[in-house]
Protein backbone atom coordinates (compact mmCIF):
# COMPACT_ATOMS: atom_id res chain seq x y z
CA UNK A 1 0.00 0.00 0.00
CA UNK A 2 1.43 3.63 -1.23
CA UNK A 3 2.19 6.19 1.64
CA UNK A 4 -0.65 8.23 0.33
CA UNK A 5 -3.09 5.65 1.13
CA UNK A 6 -2.19 5.28 4.33
CA UNK A 7 -1.65 8.31 5.22
CA UNK A 8 -5.34 9.13 3.99
CA UNK A 9 -6.64 6.12 6.38
CA UNK A 10 -4.12 7.14 9.34
CA UNK A 11 -6.02 10.51 8.83
CA UNK A 12 -9.65 8.99 8.77
CA UNK A 13 -9.35 6.87 11.84
CA UNK A 14 -7.78 9.91 13.58
CA UNK A 15 -10.76 12.02 12.60
CA UNK A 16 -13.04 9.32 13.76
CA UNK A 17 -11.85 9.14 17.18
CA UNK A 18 -12.13 12.61 17.38
CA UNK A 19 -15.63 12.99 16.12
CA UNK A 20 -17.08 9.54 17.88
CA UNK A 21 -18.05 8.43 14.26
CA UNK A 22 -17.30 5.24 12.51
CA UNK A 23 -15.80 4.26 9.31
CA UNK A 24 -16.75 1.27 6.75
CA UNK A 25 -14.57 -1.62 7.20
CA UNK A 26 -10.83 -0.69 5.71
CA UNK A 27 -10.70 -4.10 4.50
CA UNK A 28 -14.27 -3.97 2.36
CA UNK A 29 -12.77 -0.53 0.79
CA UNK A 30 -8.96 -1.83 0.45
CA UNK A 31 -9.12 -5.48 -0.26
CA UNK A 32 -5.67 -5.38 -0.62
CA UNK A 33 -4.72 -4.38 3.03
CA UNK A 34 -1.69 -6.73 4.80
CA UNK A 35 -1.24 -6.57 8.22
CA UNK A 36 1.40 -4.27 7.79
CA UNK A 37 -0.24 -1.70 6.02
CA UNK A 38 -2.64 -1.53 8.98
CA UNK A 39 0.30 -1.44 11.44
CA UNK A 40 1.51 1.81 9.33
CA UNK A 41 -2.14 2.88 9.24
CA UNK A 42 -1.80 2.87 13.09
CA UNK A 43 0.83 4.67 13.47
CA UNK A 44 -0.36 7.19 11.28
CA UNK A 45 -3.27 7.54 13.74
CA UNK A 46 -1.54 7.45 16.67
CA UNK A 47 1.57 10.16 15.67
CA UNK A 48 -1.99 12.82 14.85
CA UNK A 49 -2.66 12.51 18.58
CA UNK A 50 1.11 12.77 19.71
CA UNK A 51 1.50 15.58 17.43
CA UNK A 52 -1.98 17.27 17.27
CA UNK A 53 -3.22 16.66 20.77
CA UNK A 54 0.02 16.20 22.77
CA UNK A 55 -0.55 12.68 24.29
CA UNK A 56 2.57 10.46 25.48
CA UNK A 57 3.03 7.02 24.83
CA UNK A 58 2.31 4.88 27.93
CA UNK A 59 2.28 1.78 27.51
CA UNK A 60 1.17 -1.25 24.93
CA UNK A 61 -1.70 -3.70 24.36
CA UNK A 62 -2.18 -7.11 22.62
CA UNK A 63 -5.88 -8.06 22.36
CA UNK A 64 -7.69 -10.89 20.77
CA UNK A 65 -6.02 -13.47 23.00
CA UNK A 66 -8.60 -16.01 24.20
CA UNK A 67 -10.65 -17.80 22.40
CA UNK A 68 -13.57 -16.17 23.87
CA UNK A 69 -12.73 -13.20 21.95
CA UNK A 70 -11.66 -14.60 18.77
CA UNK A 71 -15.15 -16.46 18.28
CA UNK A 72 -17.15 -13.01 19.32
CA UNK A 73 -15.45 -11.38 17.14
CA UNK A 74 -14.59 -13.71 13.92
CA UNK A 75 -10.72 -12.83 14.06
CA UNK A 76 -7.91 -15.40 15.08
CA UNK A 77 -5.01 -14.12 15.60
CA UNK A 78 -4.13 -11.39 17.81
CA UNK A 79 -3.43 -7.60 17.45
CA UNK A 80 -1.60 -5.05 19.04
CA UNK A 81 -1.58 -1.07 19.69
CA UNK A 82 -0.77 1.85 22.06
CA UNK A 83 -1.62 3.22 25.21
CA UNK A 84 -1.78 6.99 25.67
CA UNK A 85 -1.53 8.76 28.81
CA UNK A 86 -5.24 10.30 28.55
CA UNK A 87 -6.84 6.77 27.96
CA UNK A 88 -5.96 5.55 31.70
CA UNK A 89 -8.45 6.75 34.17
CA UNK A 90 -8.10 6.17 37.66
CA UNK A 91 -9.74 2.73 40.02
CA UNK A 92 -13.65 3.56 40.49
CA UNK A 93 -13.62 6.19 37.65
CA UNK A 94 -16.94 7.44 36.04
CA UNK A 95 -16.21 7.18 32.93
CA UNK A 96 -18.51 8.96 30.22
CA UNK A 97 -19.39 7.10 27.33
CA UNK A 98 -21.03 10.34 25.01
CA UNK A 99 -17.85 12.26 23.74
CA UNK A 100 -15.62 9.87 24.49
CA UNK A 101 -16.72 6.26 23.22
CA UNK A 102 -18.86 5.04 20.46
CA UNK A 103 -19.64 1.38 20.76
CA UNK A 104 -17.61 0.30 24.42
CA UNK A 105 -16.97 -3.45 25.36
CA UNK A 106 -15.38 -3.93 29.03
CA UNK A 107 -12.33 -6.72 29.20
CA UNK A 108 -11.07 -7.97 32.52
CA UNK A 109 -7.49 -8.22 31.98
CA UNK A 110 -3.55 -8.65 33.54
CA UNK A 111 -1.59 -5.24 33.07
CA UNK A 112 1.88 -5.54 33.76
CA UNK A 113 4.29 -2.79 34.62
CA UNK A 114 7.69 -3.20 33.29
CA UNK A 115 11.07 -2.00 35.77
CA UNK A 116 12.75 -2.48 32.64
CA UNK A 117 13.18 -2.29 28.87
CA UNK A 118 12.62 -5.17 26.81
CA UNK A 119 13.68 -5.13 22.92
CA UNK A 120 11.93 -7.57 20.65
CA UNK A 121 12.79 -10.41 18.91
CA UNK A 122 13.71 -13.12 20.53
CA UNK A 123 11.93 -11.98 23.99
CA UNK A 124 11.37 -15.01 25.87
CA UNK A 125 8.28 -15.48 28.64
CA UNK A 126 11.52 -15.93 31.59
CA UNK A 127 12.77 -11.80 29.97
CA UNK A 128 9.09 -11.12 30.34
CA UNK A 129 9.30 -12.37 33.82
CA UNK A 130 12.60 -10.82 34.49
CA UNK A 131 11.45 -7.10 33.61
CA UNK A 132 8.39 -7.18 34.91
CA UNK A 133 7.93 -4.81 38.14
CA UNK A 134 4.28 -6.02 39.55
CA UNK A 135 1.12 -7.43 37.54
CA UNK A 136 -2.21 -5.81 38.39
CA UNK A 137 -5.72 -6.47 38.10
CA UNK A 138 -7.10 -4.16 34.97
CA UNK A 139 -10.30 -3.51 32.68
CA UNK A 140 -9.73 -2.14 28.84
CA UNK A 141 -12.50 -0.82 27.36
CA UNK A 142 -12.43 -1.58 24.03
CA UNK A 143 -13.75 0.74 21.06
CA UNK A 144 -13.81 0.11 17.06
CA UNK A 145 -13.98 3.16 14.96
CA UNK A 146 -15.46 0.33 12.19
CA UNK A 147 -19.08 0.34 11.90
CA UNK A 148 -20.51 -2.10 14.21
CA UNK A 149 -17.52 -4.23 14.54
CA UNK A 150 -17.47 -5.13 11.31
CA UNK A 151 -13.44 -6.20 12.01
CA UNK A 152 -11.52 -8.49 10.20
CA UNK A 153 -7.36 -8.28 11.85
CA UNK A 154 -6.73 -5.40 9.25
CA UNK A 155 -8.69 -3.34 10.36
CA UNK A 156 -8.82 -3.52 14.22
CA UNK A 157 -4.75 -3.12 13.53
CA UNK A 158 -5.46 -0.19 12.05
CA UNK A 159 -7.38 0.97 14.51
CA UNK A 160 -5.01 0.96 17.12
CA UNK A 161 -6.13 -2.64 18.30
CA UNK A 162 -9.31 -0.99 18.66
CA UNK A 163 -8.77 0.40 21.88
CA UNK A 164 -10.27 2.84 23.77
CA UNK A 165 -9.49 3.71 27.62
CA UNK A 166 -8.35 1.39 30.77
CA UNK A 167 -8.39 1.12 34.07
CA UNK A 168 -5.58 -0.23 36.70
CA UNK A 169 -6.94 -1.68 40.06
CA UNK A 170 -5.22 -0.71 43.27
CA UNK A 171 -3.21 -3.56 44.24
CA UNK A 172 -0.53 -4.67 42.88
CA UNK A 173 1.67 -8.05 43.01
CA UNK A 174 4.78 -9.71 42.27
CA UNK A 175 4.21 -12.35 38.70
CA UNK A 176 6.92 -14.44 40.58
CA UNK A 177 4.64 -14.90 43.71
CA UNK A 178 1.62 -16.46 41.59
CA UNK A 179 0.96 -19.28 38.83
CA UNK A 180 -0.35 -17.23 36.18
CA UNK A 181 -1.60 -19.40 33.86
CA UNK A 182 -3.88 -20.40 37.20
CA UNK A 183 -5.10 -17.08 38.53
CA UNK A 184 -8.85 -16.83 38.23
CA UNK A 185 -10.69 -13.69 37.65
CA UNK A 186 -14.58 -13.29 38.40
CA UNK A 187 -16.37 -10.10 36.72
CA UNK A 188 -19.78 -8.94 37.98
CA UNK A 189 -22.18 -6.29 35.86
CA UNK A 190 -24.36 -4.12 37.75
CA UNK A 191 -24.20 -6.51 40.99
CA UNK A 192 -24.81 -9.65 38.92
CA UNK A 193 -22.34 -12.07 38.29
CA UNK A 194 -20.93 -11.83 34.40
CA UNK A 195 -18.34 -14.38 33.84
CA UNK A 196 -14.91 -15.68 34.87
CA UNK A 197 -11.86 -17.01 33.19
CA UNK A 198 -8.20 -17.70 33.92
CA UNK A 199 -5.27 -16.62 33.53
CA UNK A 200 -4.15 -19.36 30.69
CA UNK A 201 -7.17 -17.95 28.19
CA UNK A 202 -4.60 -15.75 26.82
CA UNK A 203 -2.58 -17.38 24.73
CA UNK A 204 -1.95 -20.76 27.38
CA UNK A 205 -0.04 -18.19 29.71
CA UNK A 206 -0.22 -14.09 30.18
CA UNK A 207 3.53 -14.09 29.94
CA UNK A 208 3.16 -16.15 26.62
CA UNK A 209 0.86 -13.26 25.50
CA UNK A 210 3.34 -10.19 26.43
CA UNK A 211 6.13 -11.79 24.96
CA UNK A 212 4.51 -12.54 21.84
CA UNK A 213 3.89 -8.66 21.75
CA UNK A 214 7.27 -7.72 22.24
CA UNK A 215 8.46 -9.47 19.64
CA UNK A 216 5.93 -8.95 17.53
CA UNK A 217 6.61 -4.84 18.02
CA UNK A 218 10.29 -5.66 17.91
CA UNK A 219 9.61 -6.71 14.25
CA UNK A 220 9.10 -2.92 13.52
CA UNK A 221 11.83 -1.32 15.96
CA UNK A 222 9.14 -0.30 18.71
CA UNK A 223 10.45 -1.33 21.75
CA UNK A 224 8.92 -1.86 25.50
CA UNK A 225 10.23 0.68 28.16
CA UNK A 226 10.63 0.80 31.64
CA UNK A 227 7.59 2.33 33.60
CA UNK A 228 5.09 1.08 30.76
CA UNK A 229 2.10 -0.58 30.68
CA UNK A 230 1.40 -3.70 28.94
CA UNK A 231 -2.17 -5.09 28.74
CA UNK A 232 -1.61 -8.65 27.86
CA UNK A 233 -5.39 -9.48 26.69
CA UNK A 234 -8.96 -10.38 27.97
CA UNK A 235 -9.78 -13.71 30.10
CA UNK A 236 -13.54 -13.35 29.90
CA UNK A 237 -15.69 -12.46 27.09
CA UNK A 238 -16.36 -8.98 26.04
CA UNK A 239 -18.95 -7.29 27.38
CA UNK A 240 -21.06 -4.21 25.54
CA UNK A 241 -21.38 -1.58 28.35
CA UNK A 242 -23.69 1.99 28.23
CA UNK A 243 -24.48 4.84 30.47
CA UNK A 244 -25.30 3.34 34.02
CA UNK A 245 -23.27 0.01 33.91
CA UNK A 246 -20.87 -0.60 36.17
CA UNK A 247 -18.53 -3.64 36.13
CA UNK A 248 -16.19 -4.85 38.92
CA UNK A 249 -13.22 -8.04 38.60
CA UNK A 250 -11.46 -9.67 41.53
CA UNK A 251 -8.44 -10.79 39.97
CA UNK A 252 -8.36 -13.71 43.02
CA UNK A 253 -5.71 -13.44 45.30
CA UNK A 254 -4.12 -10.15 44.19
CA UNK A 255 -7.20 -7.44 43.99
CA UNK A 256 -9.90 -5.80 42.46
CA UNK A 257 -10.99 -3.05 39.88
CA UNK A 258 -14.17 -1.79 38.42
CA UNK A 259 -15.39 1.73 36.34
CA UNK A 260 -18.89 3.21 36.15
CA UNK A 261 -19.87 4.20 32.63
CA UNK A 262 -21.67 7.67 32.56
Amino acid sequence: MDKETINRLGDELYEALRSQKTLAPLTEREPDIKIDDAYYISLRMLNRRLENDGEKVVGKKIGVTSAAVQEMLGVFQPDFGFLTDVMEYPNGAEVPIAGNLIQPRAEAEIGFRLKKDLVGPGITEQDVLDATECIIPCFEIVDSRIDDWKIKIEDTVADNASCGVYVLGDQTADPRDHDLPNLKMTVTKNGQPLSEGLGSAVQGNPLTAVAWLANTLGEYDIPFKAGEVILSGSLVPLEPVVAGDEVTLELHGIGSASVKFV
